[in-house]
């Protein structure tokens, strides 16, 4: 047997044919759909990059790991302490050393540890391969080496391929030679209007806002001429949705690269495929433009898509699920070729693991419905969010706005307001009830059960360290930037709710 699994970054389902949108932009992981099973309620547990690859790796909750964040301690998995043997978990525990377990060769192309510092991503892995551009790389300088790797394993079997590209992910970076495909094609969900997006412009302050979208300046970058760096029009924002869809169509193409070779090999029928992200994007939505800061549905919901040999076809399955689940998914569908896991110091012992993610291979055996009543997901990295995603709704608490000017509870109707336009957390008090219920639940059981019984909530310890990363250190230029921008009112208000954070500048 063998097993591709293809991680597009920052890639929103919502705009996927086989999601429902309305451009190509996908017609290759559409075909795949058709032949496997979609699943519709998928989300990382925690955003953005570094926290959702370290939960899917370690089949964690970063409330249990540690990652939570891009920078600081929060960065790095908690260390496993005196229990941690010669190798530790992600050498032995990890989705890849799981599979290894199983029999297979595995192979990683990414270069996400190298952007991201997170060596740990390697282990289970029997090679990797680093483009060496640090998540800047286009997909025309991935597809040669799965290509060749591909080639060197003909005839073989056995064998996992992750194969990463980050086409998606701003700086926007298709080459200029693939064009424009979109210039002539509408925009199929033409949600934002003036007023909104002026009122962006002058209420919603913080990196990447409309007036500053490649961070806290709108400095247009003369290597990626593609990215726009401010929001001034609808034709802007038109624009902007015609870049995100050209990355889109752009990784889409090179997966079709991929299924080709498989074809050619004769081996497409018996290889599994899954194909899904790290984390959405924001492109508006809460203000917020080409960015992945915030743990609200656009940016937690993620794509998830699995054809493996011998289960459903063109099926449609429903219910919430993590991203965490995937790796004891793996595990049952792989079965008794999984070696049962034994202790690092004394063979025989009890299983030292414990996973957070729940498996669903039934489903992706079956297509049918299931999944969890409920979920919470997190941000660290750009805000300090905790959102609670049940039946229709997502509730929001912001712990640290990101200098985003953020109400503390937010609530959004996702059926009739999936582009997050109105906070009805007002009208709405017993539902944000039932969310705040929801997630106190979560906090207190997850806190229990923490390794070695850690106190610390790794949220807490974020904002202990001054604020997410992202805007650590930014608030006395930036408040500078707003007065000079016609924008003082936002000014002052961020001054007053984040007092202590004015005199920390790097």
């Amino acid at each position: 047997m063998r097993i591709l699994y293809v991680d597009i970054d920052t890639l929103r389902p919502d705009h996927l044919g086989c999601y429902g949108y309305q451009r190509s932009t996908s017609p290759n992981i559409d075909a795949l759909a058709a032949e496997g099973v979609r699943f519709t309620d998928y989300y990382c547990s925690d955003a953005p990059c570094l926290p959702s690859r370290a939960a899917m790796m370690t089949g964690r909750f970063g409330i249990h790991t540690g990652c939570v964040g891009h920078g600081g301690i929060n960065a790095e998995l908690r260390p496993e302490g005196r229990d941690r043997g010669m190798a530790d978990f992600s050498g032995r525990y990890n989705l890849p050393a799981v599979i290894r377990r199983a029999g297979f060769h595995t192979a990683t192309i990414s270069s996400f540890p190298d952007r991201h510092g997170a060596w740990w991503f390697y282990g289970g892995f029997d090679e990797c391969f680093n483009v060496g551009k640090r998540g800047l790389e286009p997909a025309d300088d991935v597809f040669p080496i799965a290509a060749d790797w591909l080639e060197r394993q003909r005839g073989k079997d056995d064998w996992f391929l992750h194969v990463h590209v980050w086409d998606p992910h701003i700086p926007y970076r298709t080459p200029e030679k693939y064009g424009r495909p979109f210039a002539d094609s509408p925009l199929p969900d033409n949600w934002m209007t003036e007023e909104l997006l002026q009122y962006h412009r002058t209420c919603k302050p913080g990196a990447h806002s409309a007036c500053e979208v490649n961070g806290y300046r709108a400095s247009p970058d003369a290597a990626h001429p593609r990215q726009i760096t401010e929001i001034t029009s609808l034709e802007d924002f038109r624009a902007l949705i015609d870049e995100y869809d050209t990355g889109v169509w752009y990784a889409d193409r090179f997966f079709g690269q991929l299924v080709e070779i498989l074809k050619e090999q004769g081996i497409y029928e018996d290889t599994a495929i899954i194909v899904s992200s790290d984390h959405g994007e924001n492109l508006g939505e809460l203000g917020s433009y080409c960015e992945h800061g915030e743990a609200d549905e656009i940016v937690t919901h993620i794509p998830l898509i699995i054809k493996w040999p011998g289960c459903a076809a063109g099926a449609v399955s429903g219910g919430f699920h993590y991203n965490v689940d995937l790796l004891p998914t793996l595990a049952e569908l792989l079965g008794d070729r999984v070696k049962p896991f034994t202790c690092n110091r004394v063979v025989g012992k009890p299983n030292p693991v414990e996973y957070d993610g729940e498996s669903f291979a039934q489903l992706v055996r079956s297509g049918a419905n299931g999944g969890r009543e409920y979920l919470v997901v997190s941000q660290c990295a750009h805000v300090c969010q905790r959102a609670v995603r049940f039946e229709d709704w997502i509730y929001i608490r912001t712990y640290h706005d990101g200098y985003h000017l953020t109400e503390d509870e937010e609530l959004f109707h996702i059926p009739t307001d999936p582009h997050e336009t109105r906070n009805v957390a007002r009208e709405y008090p017993e539902i944000c009830w039932h969310g705040a219920w929801y997630l106190e639940r979560w906090v207190a059981e997850n806190m229990v059960r923490s390794p070695r019984r850690d106190p610390t909530d790794p949220l807490w310890s974020v904002i202990g360290e001054g604020g997410p990363f992202h805007c650590r250190g930014y608030l006395y230029d930036y408040c500078v930037r707003l007065e000079e921008t016609g924008r003082g009112d936002c000014a002052r208000a961020l001054r007053a709710r984040h007092p202590g954070e004015l005199e920390e500048r790097y």
